[in-house]
């Protein structure tokens, strides 16, 4: 289990790491872009995807079983 974990972080930092490595040259941009948007708004997207998340691992725990 600590071994999924681990990887499924080790993943999310990939990911992330590569976005902003893609973006970096228009992130100023994006940031002008979200400063117009309400932070309610951004805080109920940012919640949803994380249940998303959240589902989505629950969902292939149940289906799969326990990874080993």
């Amino acid at each position: 289990m600590l071994k999924v974990l681990l990887v499924s972080i080790g993943l999310v930092l990939v990911i992330e790491g590569l976005l902003y490595f893609f973006i970096s040259d228009n992130l100023h941009k994006l940031l002008k872009i979200l400063e117009k948007y309400n932070k309610q708004t951004i805080k109920t997207l940012s919640l949803s995807v994380a249940l998303a998340g959240l589902c989505l691992i629950y969902f292939t725990f149940k289906i799969y079983g326990n990874l080993k």
